[in-house]
This record gives C-alpha cells, sequence and structure tokens, in this order.
C-alpha cells in the first residue's frame, strides 16, 4: 500500500520547486518590510538628534547671535562702517567687485558691489551709473533727508524695473551673488538693491532626450523664468498658479510649483508643497534630486513621478489637474501624480487622428511586454518546455544550439548584458560616434558569437527584437525599469521555467497595483470597471468621447469644455 502512495507522490525536485516557490518570495518581501522599518527608525533617530542639536545650540549661544545680528549685521548712516561689514560677509568671494563713485552735491562717496559675469554691465552703466552722476553734477536746492534721497534714487533717478531697499547684510550679499547690484551710500542706514542680473544661457533648442515627431519644436532649458514664461505663452490663463519656494539648506536655489487652481485638487497641491518643503539636503542639483525625495515608494524600480523637456506635456497634463515642478538649472519638469499608463503615451497621440494613434499606442504595450519577457521565454521554453513549440521549430533550434557550450540562462546572459554595455557605450561616448559604435558594436560580436559557437542564431534574433522593443518606450526612465526587471524574471524561468515566468509577472503585478504616486494608484485605469476610463489606456478615444478628467485624480472641475 505504502508502495502505491508513494508512486503518486511527486519527485524531490518538484517538491524543490514548490518550497522556493513559495518561500522565497517570503524571504524577499520581509527583506524589503524590514528595509522600510529600519529607514524609518533612522529617520526619526536623526530627527531627533537634530532637534536636541539645535535645542543646545540655541540656548548656549543665543546671547551671542543676537549679538551679532543686532550689531555686525545690520547697515548703519557710515559708509565705512556699512563697507567692513560687508567685506566681512563676503570674505573668501573675491569674484564681487567694487566701484566707488564721489557724489559732489551730496559730499560723500557711494559705492557699487556687483559680482562679474552675473550682472548685465551695460545696463549698470546705462542705468545706474550715468544717470547717477549726472544728477551729482547738479546743485541741490535744498538738503535731502535719507528718507528723501532714497525715494528719489527709487523713483526718478535710477532706470531699473526692480529695486528694493534693503538694511541687512546678509540678505543683501545675497541679492549679490545671484546677479543683483547693491548700492551704498554715506548717510543712508541700508542699500539699494537694484535688479540688473544677467546670466548666461544656451538657446531654445528641440528637446533632446524626447523626439518631436509633431509639435511645437521647443524645450525647457536651464532658466526658471524662461520656462514659466513657455507655459504662459500656450494661451491666456488667470487660474495658471505657481508658486516659489527655496530648497537647498546651504545652497539655495528656486523651485516653481506649477497648476490650475480651478483644476487641480486641493489636497494633492498641499500635498506636493508639504513634500516639497520637507526636502532637507544641502544642494538641489537637478530635479532628479527633487523626484527621489518626495517620491512615494523609493524601493520600487518604477518612476513615480514623470521627468520631461518638452512644455506642451507640462501644459496636458496640467490641464488634466496634475501639478508641475519647475526647478531652477534644470530642464526637466515633474509632473505628479502619474500612472504607468502615462509613461507609454506621448503628445503625438492626440495631435494625430485617434485610429492611427490607438494602433500605435497598442504597439507600445505589446513591444513592453517583449522586452520584459522574451529572453525569459526563450529559457523557459528550451530549457523546461520544449514540447510546447511546435516540433520543426524545435528541430530548427537545435540544430542551431549545436556545439553551443554554454547553457541558455549563460548564453541569454552574455548577450543581454553585452546588448546594455554598448547601449550605455553608445550613450556616454560623443554623438558622431555613438550611434554608429552601436550599430557596429552589435553587429559585429552578434556575428563574431554564432561563428564562435559561444550562442545560437535564434539567441541573436530574440535579443535583437528585445532590445529594438525596449526602445519604443517614449519615457526614458521607464525604459530602464524593464530593462533591469528582466534580468530576475530570466532567474527566475532558469530555474522554474514557465511556472517562474508566471510567478515573476503575478508579483510584479502585485507590486504595480500597491504602488501609488502622490496617493493615486499606479495602474488605477487598469483595475477599473468602468469602460469610461478605458478611453485613453490602451487607445486613444476620439475627443468626441473625452469629455470628463481622469477620474482618479479627484479634479475641482471634471469636464473639460467642449
Amino acid at each position: 500500500m505504502w508502495k502505491k502512495i508513494m508512486d503518486h507522490v511527486p519527485e524531490w525536485d518538484i517538491w524543490i520547486s514548490i518550497g522556493c516557490l513559495t518561500v522565497i518570495p517570503l524571504l524577499i518581501t520581509g527583506f524589503f518590510h524590514q528595509i522600510k522599518l529600519a529607514d524609518a527608525r533612522l529617520s526619526k533617530r536623526k530627527q531627533r538628534m537634530e532637534n536636541s542639536f539645535v535645542d543646545k545650540q540655541e540656548s548656549n549661544s543665543s546671547v551671542s547671535l543676537a549679538l551679532s545680528h543686532d550689531e555686525a549685521f545690520k547697515y548703519t548712516d557710515l559708509c565705512e562702517t556699512n563697507m567692513s561689514h560687508f567685506k566681512q560677509a563676503a570674505m573668501d568671494m573675491d569674484d564681487i567687485n567694487e566701484r566707488t563713485l564721489y557724489l559732489s552735491n551730496l559730499d560723500c562717496y557711494a559705492v557699487l558691489y556687483f559680482v562679474d559675469g552675473l550682472t548685465d554691465k551695460a545696463s549698470l552703466d546705462q542705468n545706474v551709473m550715468k544717470p547717477l552722476l549726472e544728477w551729482a553734477n547738479k546743485p541741490l536746492e535744498q538738503k535731502l533727508t535719507p528718507e528723501q534721497l532714497v525715494h528719489l534714487l527709487d523713483q526718478q533717478l535710477l532706470l531699473v524695473s526692480e529695486t528694493e531697499f534693503v538694511q541687512e547684510v546678509i540678505p543683501s550679499l545675497r541679492k549679490v551673488l545671484f546677479g543683483s547690484v547693491i548700492l551704498m551710500i554715506d548717510g543712508i542706514q541700508g542699500v539699494l538693491v537694484l535688479g540688473t542680473s544677467k546670466g548666461k544661457s544656451r538657446s531654445l533648442e528641440e528637446p533632446i532626450s524626447e523626439s518631436v515627431l509633431r509639435g511645437p519644436r521647443i524645450g525647457f532649458t536651464e532658466v526658471l523664468s524662461d520656462n514659466t514664461s513657455m507655459l504662459r505663452r500656450h494661451g491666456e490663463s488667470n487660474e495658471l498658479a505657481m508658486v516659489s519656494c527655496k530648497v537647498g539648506s546651504r545652497v539655495e536655489k528656486q523651485l516653481m510649483i506649477v497648476y490650475f487652481r480651478d483644476i487641480a485638487n486641493c489636497q494633492l497641491v498641499e500635498e506636493v508643497k508639504r513634500r516639497v518643503h520637507a526636502i532637507d539636503v544641502d544642494e538641489v542639483l537637478e530635479s532628479g534630486y527633487v523626484e527621489q525625495l518626495i517620491e512615494d515608494n523609493f524601493l520600487s524600480p518604477f518612476p513615480q513621478i514623470q521627468n520631461t523637456e518638452r512644455p506642451d506635456r507640462v501644459m496636458g497634463a496640467l490641464l488634466e489637474g496634475r501639478v508641475a515642478v519647475l526647478l531652477d538649472g534644470s530642464p526637466y519638469a515633474l509632473l505628479m501624480p502619474v500612472t504607468y499608463a502615462m509613461m507609454l503615451q506621448s503628445p503625438e497621440d492626440y495631435y494625430e487622428r485617434w485610429i492611427p494613434s490607438s494602433f500605435i499606442r497598442f504597439l507600445r504595450f505589446i513591444a513592453t511586454l517583449i522586452s520584459l519577457f522574451a529572453p525569459a521565454l526563450y529559457i523557459s521554453f528550451i530549457s523546461f518546455h520544449p514540447g510546447l513549440i511546435p516540433t520543426n521549430l524545435v528541430i530548427s533550434i537545435i540544430g542551431t544550439r549545436q556545439g553551443v557550450p554554454f547553457s541558455t540562462l549563460i548564453e541569454a546572459l552574455i548577450m543581454e548584458v553585452s546588448i546594455e554595455i554598448l547601449r550605455e557605450a553608445g550613450l556616454r561616448l560623443p554623438k558622431p560616434i555613438g550611434p554608429a559604435m552601436g550599430i557596429v558594436g552589435g553587429l559585429i560580436i552578434g556575428q563574431a558569437a554564432v561563428d564562435a559557437g559561444i550562442v545560437s542564431p535564434i539567441l541573436v534574433i530574440v535579443v535583437a527584437a528585445t532590445a529594438i522593443s525596449s526602445f519604443a518606450t517614449p519615457m526614458y526612465s521607464a525604459g530602464i525599469a524593464m530593462r533591469l526587471l528582466r534580468f530576475p524574471i530570466m532567474f527566475t524561468a532558469a530555474m522554474f521555467g514557465l511556472y517562474g515566468v508566471i510567478m515573476a509577472f503575478l508579483f510584479l503585478v502585485i507590486h504595480m497595483f500597491k504602488l501609488k504616486s502622490f496617493g493615486v494608484p499606479y495602474v488605477d485605469m487598469a483595475a477599473s470597471p468602468s469602460i469610461k476610463e478605458w478611453r485613453d489606456f490602451f487607445i486613444r478615444a476620439p475627443f468626441q468621447f473625452m469629455r470628463g478628467r481622469p477620474r482618479i485624480l479627484q479634479t475641482r472641475d471634471k469636464k473639460r469644455k467642449s
């Protein structure tokens, strides 16, 4: 009886596979859960240490700080003292230039401070120094008080659009370091800050990271004012709000939060502001810093914030009820919240007619699946399930694999890693050399590997189809996530065959359904039972049917004006 029972018990390798399929996912889930708990504990400990340190510093040096703030960091009515205070604050800043003028009608000196390279010298000469010296050569009818002199300079003499009267040294120094000019006159307890900045920037060009087939051939630049003006130029609107704030604890940069007041959800706007104000780093070098510091799940390989160089994409997202973030010094705008379907959409989908646009968008989804699962399916079919392949094709594949010394996993890894290295090398090389090196290198390596018997020709076809399909993703960051996930899926296929591919797909789907972007489910439309939500998902319905804004954004104005 026991022998008959044991005959129906699966073999040990099947039991091992079942155990791995159940234990390994639990271990991975527990590992990431422990990482989240450790990160939360570290953040709380760091916050407590910072609070205790700040309290101690404030209690020990409150008197000295108050004294220095009152005496050393405020201007007086003596020009020499003010110059001494300013030079003390600007110690080791040799790029700040000093220009001294003698005002004969006042019988005193005036001093100008500016940074060479950030200040428009032509505007400084014509709009500040020239009218000031011409007025100084004329006799005064009556003696002016300091308040009258400041009013005269501000309202009548200086031909500058931006003026500000500042009484503290540190704020005026910051203005100078951003390109402004300060005018210091003996007898005035403060300085005039004159906006004559002029930063060098590149001209408006076509976006480099996003190809434009149809639409405005203009992309964002590194100057924040240019980027905000591009959004304003899309049309007149009284509801387009732009809220400015500073980021960076040591080196401050200006950041702009953009949204439509009558469309965007108030809670979403407040959440974006809260996360932006919570950024605590020395300097935000690029918008990628902001993207990583305000996203929901930093352990996920999928981007939860979309970055783009195209103003038309930003304006389209704002009209849907989303929020954009622009950073000074970065040509990339951030859009939030996002769904994965947005990563496979392009502005050209809405510029062309809906039938070809829907077909092309559906092709992108198919290409994404091919780039993610094609090598894994090849490994699973060849190693575990050759019976699922037609007989003639199996015979052809076996014939091409004669003499290959490696297993299918090692064979696929060799080609995939080679393609990734070629792709990365092509990006880093100069533009005239990069594309040629990628094409020639791929052809030479593939042909040489087949001739040497290292890989089979069918695998070269699979890897080439995978690489080509990965280029169909419009967003580069989303393509990187798929390229990264391709390798663990290949390993699961090599261990468990087609069952491993299915399990990897299920884990991927579960993770994407749990993932959120600013409270919005990452794949909400895929789980929505409403047909209306599918009108702009796999396909792009005609504009006559797309009269409502996305339901998941919970916008204030739910209907488009059509």
